[in-house]
Formats: C-alpha cells, sequence, structure tokens
C-alpha cells in the first residue's frame, strides 16, 4: 500500500502495512508532521485526505467528537487516527488549524 505524505516542507511516498496510521508513517520516514498528543484530543495533526480516503478506516469516536461534520465531509481526518485498511494509494496533507 502506498501513501504519500506531505508535511511542511518533506514529502514522502511510503510503503504502509494494514493498521498503520497516517502520523506512525510519518514519524517513522521523517515527514515534518506536527502532533501534539497521539490520542486525537489536540488535532495538532490534522490532515486532509486528498485521495484514498474509503481506504481508511471509518472515523473514530475521537475524531467525531474533535472534527466538525464540515471538516469530515471535506475529507480532514486526525493523522493519529487514521489507518491504513485497504490497499491501493493515499494522499494525506498535514492541514494544522494554526
Amino acid at each position: 500500500m502506498a501513501v504519500e505524505l506531505k508535511g511542511r516542507r518533506v514529502s514522502r511516498t511510503v510503503d504502509a502495512a494494514a493498521d498503520d496510521t497516517i502520523l506512525q508513517l510519518a514519524l517513522k520516514h521523517d515527514v515534518d508532521w506536527g502532533f501534539n498528543c497521539t490520542r486525537g484530543t489536540c488535532a495538532r495533526c490534522r490532515c486532509r485526505i486528498d485521495s484514498g480516503m474509503e481506504r481508511l478506516n471509518a472515523p473514530t469516536e475521537a475524531e467525531l467528537d474533535r472534527l466538525e461534520p464540515e471538516e469530515l465531509e471535506n475529507g480532514f481526518r486526525l493523522a493519529c487516527q487514521a489507518a491504513v485498511k485497504a490497499e491501493g494509494t493515499i494522499i494525506a496533507v498535514w492541514k494544522p488549524y494554526f
């Protein structure tokens, strides 16, 4: 499974295994991706999924609590919660609030 990660300045296409989160992949491959908590509460790892949303798990309770419905509809996820579930390409772009 290929995941294209676009951080602040670093972009990489990496191989992913099932259940890897976008944040785990970014950290493992030295993509400059901001985060604070890894639990879905700070939303610092917020990203936009430009392609492959159907290849990720459904939004978690943490995401439903933290993100607005409009954000979810527009492809935003929390990278610490968005886990790879199916074969294919995923494109994730780090999009923090600040």
